[in-house]
């Protein structure tokens, strides 16, 4: 007697749960709309609503750069997602994408920086004072 071994492959395919997000670019006409997987990553939603973005014309140009940008659910207050969270771990499906704020770092402190326009605009006052 032969026994033959089932396929599984077919019973064992999980279907990937998809749904429908909207995300909200800050600064942007309107906003974006695209089917998602429930495991796909924030980086990979940030990249592909650039590109979408990019590929619609519209402004201001935002680049494709998905590191500059933070993605947070509608329902959150302060707190952006993390760039290896799935997007489905928040049970939300409207979305804002920002550009990250990006504070230069001062290596003097500002009273030096400011000073020295500060004399010479004195120094050059007084010497036109002189020359009467």
């Amino acid at each position: 007697m032969m026994i033959t071994k089932k396929n599984h492959d077919h019973n064992q395919k999980v279907k990937k749960k998809r749904f429908l997000i909207t995300v909200n670019v800050i600064g942007s006409s309107g906003p974006l709309r695209f089917v998602v997987n429930d495991d796909d990553k924030v980086s990979d939603v940030i990249d592909s609503t650039l590109k979408m973005y990019a590929r619609s014309g519209r402004l201001p140009v935002l680049g494709y750069d998905f590191k500059k940008f933070l993605l947070y659910p509608s329902n959150a207050e302060f707190e952006a997602m993390k760039e290896n969270e799935a997007v489905g771990c928040c049970d939300e499906r409207n979305f804002v994408m920002c550009k990250k704020q990006i504070h230069p770092q001062m290596t003097e402190p500002r009273s030096h920086t400011i000073t020295p326009h500060r004399w010479n605009r004195r120094w050059k006052a007084w010497f036109k004072s002189l020359s009467l």
